[in-house]
Order: structure tokens, then sequence, then C-alpha cells
């Protein structure tokens, strides 16, 4: 994690702090709440170096830390120091957790990050949830949910939020599904489906892939687009750090450009959607295939043997991407591409056809194009870190509801 905060639309409102001396204190808690967990353990004296207050000032904010749970004194620091050792301060493995949760087209899953950035509890549940009504699935959500808050509860962390992955829009509230095709829902309440004891935000899951990219990723530009896809394909931009919304909150729907207007039907109403030839099972038809349960297991394993027709079908996915991502590198000139989700575990026979369209297409520089390490749990990831970045942004407004 770095140390300024980032966007991260998590459990909770996202209001600035207001400029006032209790503004100030809150914001210089979160100044000490980031500089420790991206630097620590570091002492009092070095966190004031770091941050620039006194080191009166910052021990003041430390101990009110450390009686909220949220820092931990670790002893004295290592010999080799000038001057008088100071204790030295890393972020507490107790205490506040990030609850993220996703809903696929065929999982669900739910986890529990401590402000370490630790997984400390998972739980995922494999089926079907395309077609199915939103109340069943939300309900196993819901159990899973509960079981991870348990698990982690039982190791001395407690609940600070649940943000929730979906493959959809989302409505600027945080909590409605405006439209997720590949589970045919639409307008669906998920804070009356999902009640909670502690703060729930709803997002798109390509947008919690990006910013688990941005947050756990090595090396990730400020400026890229991320794209993932399982059944569908989706994609969000991120501009100086911070993701780029749009009007509505629905920017970032990549798998629904047009590649070829002529091409067949998709679930969003159009034709020749780049999801028609660069999702999971659109690749399968293509190949000859039956999806399965590990459809890029399958995918993977026949274009590693050498199997032609899987290749040819990647090949063209990858053509595919390549034309559809032209437009948007033409128009937001990112300084890279991230592969993530399905994708970056087919990332060898998609990137060569991938990045030759890209080149020949876009108008300035070849745009460099990468491949995550997360692969298909970054939304997962992204949202749990969407809640600890909350802690870490307000900790005075976490421990007061602790």
């Amino acid at each position: 994690m770095t140390a300024p905060p980032h966007e991260a639309r998590p459990a909770g409102p996202g209001r600035a702090l207001p400029d006032t001396q209790q503004g100030m204190r809150r914001r210089n808690l979160s100044r000490v709440m980031h500089t420790v967990s991206s630097e620590g353990p570091l002492s009092r004296a070095a966190v004031a170096s770091r941050i620039g207050l006194t080191r009166a000032a910052v021990s003041t904010l430390v101990d009110e830390l450390i009686r909220s749970g949220l820092l931990e004194e670790l002893g004295p620091e290592r010999p080799g120091r000038v001057g008088r050792p100071g204790s030295a301060l890393a972020v507490s493995g107790h205490g506040p957790a990030g609850i993220g949760a996703e809903i696929g087209v065929d999982h669900l899953a739910v986890c529990a990050v401590d402000l370490r950035g630790e997984v400390r509890a998972k739980a995922v549940r494999y089926g079907t949830n395309r077609g199915r009504s939103p109340q069943p699935a939300v309900g196993e959500l819901a159990a899973l949910v509960r079981r991870v808050v348990d698990e982690a509860e039982a190791e001395g962390l407690w609940a600070a939020g649940l943000a929730v992955a979906v493959p959809g829009l989302v409505a600027r509230d945080a909590r409605t599904v405006v439209r997720a095709p590949n589970l045919d829902w639409h307008d669906t309440d998920l804070g009356a489906l999902l009640p909670t004891d502690f703060p729930l935000a709803v997002g798109n899951e390509a947008n919690f892939g990006a910013l688990a990219e941005l947050w756990l990723g090595e090396g990730t530009p400020r400026d890229f687009l991320h794209v993932s896809a399982e059944i569908g394909i989706g994609a969000a931009v991120v501009v100086d750090g911070r993701l780029l919304h749009g009007t509505r909150g629905f920017a970032g729907e990549l798998g629904h450009v047009p590649v070829r207007p002529d091409g067949p039907d998709c679930a969003c109403g159009g034709r020749g959607c780049l999801e028609q030839y660069a999702g999971e099972e659109a690749v399968l038809r293509a190949a000859g295939l039956e999806p399965g349960e590990d459809r890029v297991g399958l995918l993977a394993g026949r274009a590693a043997d050498g199997d032609e027709d899987v290749r040819r079908a990647l090949r063209e996915a990858g053509e595919a991407l390549g034309i559809a991502l032209t437009g948007a590198v033409n128009l937001l000139d990112p300084e890279g591409v991230v592969l993530g989700g399905a994708l970056a575990g087919l990332a060898p026979w998609l990137l060569p056809s991938l990045s030759e369209e890209l080149a020949r297409r876009t108008a300035g520089p070849a745009c460099p194009v990468s491949v995550s390490r997360l692969g298909p749990e970054g939304p997962l990831l992204g949202a749990a870190h969407s809640v600890v970045r909350a802690v870490l942004d307000d900790p005075a407004g976490v421990a007061e509801r602790a």
C-alpha cells in the first residue's frame, strides 16, 4: 500500500473531512496510519519526519491509534541507529478487517482481510448464478459472509464493512445493481437483500479488480486500463490513481463495445460485442469445446498441448480485444493496459494477436500490455481492500464504530 489515500468508495459515504480542528486531527490520524501501513514498522520519530509534524504531535496521535487497536508497538527498534532507540510501530493484526464478497456467474466468494493486507478467512461456493433469482443467491452469499465474519472474530478481528463485487452496472448509491446481463438481474437493491450490522457498498467487479491492481500490483502505473473476463468482459479506467466512474457510474463497459457490428446478438441487446468473441464461453464455442467448471484451465491446458482449434480461438479473441482496446487507448492515452481475471491465465496465447492489433491501430506509440499477478482473485481482494483503505483514510470514524 502507498502512503497517499487512494479512492476506494468502500463501506462508507466517502465524504471529505471538514477544514476544522477536528477535521485536521482526523486527517493527521489518517496520515499516520497510511505511513505506518506502507513503510512500517517505524518509530514515532520516523513517522514525524515523514509527515512533517512534531514528535509530540505524532506521539499523541499514535497513542490514540494504539488505544483504538489500530496500531501496536513491537518493542525497541533494531540496533545500529543513531540516538536513543524508539519503539517500533506497526499496523495491528487484530481489530478492524475488510470483508470482501464477489457474486460471479458461476461462484460466490467472501474473504476477510486485516489491516496488514493479509487474508485471514475465506469461503467459496461454486455453482451457477445465471438466471437465478437474486434472493436465493444473495441468501447464500449472506451465509458465507456470516461464516467468514465468525472465523475472523475468532482471530480477534471485527468487520469494519462489507464491499460486494458484481458483474454488472451499479448505481451511484453503491447498493443497486442496475443491470447485470450475465446474471439476468435488473434494478436489484442488494442493500435490502443483504442486511448487515456494518456498512455495505456494492461495486462493479472490474472496478474492484482495477483497485486491487492499483494497491497490490507491482509497478502498476497511476493511469491504466484494467481488463478482466469470465463469461463477460469488464474494464476499468484509472486516471491519476482514481477510478473514472462516468456520469452515472457506468464507465468501463468494454465488453459491450461492438467489434463487428454485423456479428451475433448479445445479451445487452446489441450485436457483435467484444463479449461475443473474447468471453470465456465465446472462446470455448469457437474452439468446439463444451463449457465446464474450469473453463480457463481447460482452454489453457489444450492450448499448451498444441490444440490448434483452441489456439486459433484464442488468437481471434486477442484480435477482438485489440480492436476494442484501440478505441479506448486512442481516446484516453493510458500508460498501459493490464490484463486480469481469466485473461491473465490465457495471456500467452492472447497477447501476440492483441498486441499486434493494438500496435497496428493505435495512433501514437504502442501502449504496453501487462498481465496481472492477481488473476481471478482481483475483484474479491479489491473489494476487501477497499474497506481496509476506508479504515486507513478515516481511522477515527472506524474507532467510533468499534
